[in-house]
This record gives C-alpha cells, sequence and structure tokens, in this order.
C-alpha cells in the first residue's frame, strides 16, 4: 500500500572542480617526466653524478630555506617593533621558501623551477601578480583589500589581551561520580 508522500529529493552534488580532476593527473605525469629525466642523465653520465645532484638539490634548498626564512623573521621583528603591520615584500621570501622547497624535491624539472624563483626580477614579477591576484579575490569577497583586513585586524583587537570569561554549559553538572567542580584557574 502506498501513501500519497512524495519521495525524498536529494540536491544535486555539486560539479567536480577541473583542479581536482586534472591535479592528480598532472602529479602523476610530473613524477613520471622526473624519473626518467633522472634515469636519462644517469645512462648519460653515471649512477653517482644523479646522486651529487640530488644531494647539491637538497643542500642548497635548505640554505636557501634557512635564509629566506631568517630574513621573514627579521622583518616581522622589525614591523612589530615599529608597531606596524609587516609590509609586503613582494613574496620574496615566500617565492625563495618555495624556491628552496623545489630545490630539495628529487628531480631536475623541479630544480630547474626552483632555481628560477631565485632570480630576484622573476620574484618581482610573480610576486607583482600574486598581490594583485589576491587583492582582486579579496575585493569579489567583499572584503576590501588586503591593508583593509590587517585593519580590521588591528580594530577587533587592538591591545592583543586575553579577555577573562567564563565557559558556560547546557548540559547538566552532575556526572556518575558527583557534582562536577566550577571551573577554575
Amino acid at each position: 500500500m502506498t501513501t500519497g508522500a512524495p519521495s525524498p529529493t536529494y540536491p544535486a552534488r555539486p560539479r567536480r572542480s577541473r583542479l581536482r580532476t586534472f591535479l592528480p593527473l598532472g602529479i602523476a605525469a610530473w613524477l613520471v617526466l622526473e624519473i626518467w629525466l633522472l634515469l636519462l642523465v644517469a645512462d648519460a653520465t653515471s649512477g653517482l653524478v644523479v646522486f651529487l645532484l640530488l644531494v647539491a638539490g637538497l643542500v642548497l634548498g635548505s640554505v636557501v630555506i634557512k635564509r629566506a626564512g631568517r630574513r621573514a623573521f627579521q622583518n616581522l621583528n622589525e614591523a612589530l617593533q615599529r608597531g606596524g603591520t609587516p609590509a609586503p615584500s613582494g613574496g620574496g621570501n615566500g617565492l625563495m621558501m618555495l624556491g628552496g622547497l623545489l630545490l630539495m624535491l628529487p628531480g631536475l624539472i623541479s630544480d630547474a623551477i626552483g632555481l628560477v624563483l631565485l632570480v630576484p626580477p622573476v620574484q618581482k614579477v610573480l610576486g607583482r601578480y600574486a598581490e594583485r591576484t589576491v587583492e582582486k579575490k579579496l575585493r569579489q569577497a567583499g572584503s576590501g583589500s588586503l591593508g583593509d583586513a590587517f585593519q580590521q585586524a588591528r580594530i577587533h583587537r587592538p591591545d592583543g589581551k586575553v579577555v577573562q570569561g567564563e565557559v558556560i554549559r547546557d548540559e547538566p553538572r552532575d556526572t556518575p561520580e558527583g557534582p562536577r567542580p566550577p571551573l577554575t584557574h
């Protein structure tokens, strides 16, 4: 016997983005290409040369990341001592860290891209492009600019002090072991 109630309808699943569709395929193709190039270099030279290239990339990448991290931390300390927000440096430190990370990854393509990211004119161009893209996305989201976002954060937390408060729960305070004591410091 059927009732007159309609069967429940479920909302349509959202379409999978192109990035989520093709990213795994792109990563797999990149890995196969990296391995193929390493084998090609090993055939042309020797396995020891490939090993030395990989170790040199690891060492150089770690030095670059360490240097960029120190510089970013130093810039942050200087900005905080001045009492302002850190000025965007055109993405220099972030791109330098990305270049160091790519150098540390085993492979010749990632090493080449990492070395290109260490060139200052490339860093400036990519930094400006990234900054424009972020500003555009923030404007589309209705948040204003990146500077407005920092300003809003300062308005909501001007002194950075912790506000004392009390947690109030809707659940009963009694447990099988007896009543719970109040929360104290």
